[in-house]
């Protein structure tokens, strides 16, 4: 099984990418001027949530 122990490292890298992308997300939050986007950003949010617990379900130990 190590042949497919590059492609859960590469799984990892761009889940870290996507935890990172979070944080923009948050901040775009605290904008005072976003109008209804407000609600497709905290859309978008709970999703990225959901990504992160299944993921970390799916690999515990990353």
């Amino acid at each position: 099984m190590t042949d497919t122990q590059p492609d859960i490292e590469s799984l990892r890298t761009r889940f870290q990418l996507i935890e990172s992308k979070r944080e923009s997300l948050i901040r775009l939050l605290e904008q005072p001027n976003l109008g209804t986007l407000r609600i497709d950003v905290n859309q978008a949010l709970e999703e990225i949530d959901e990504l992160i617990e299944e993921f970390k379900r799916t690999f515990p130990d990353g």
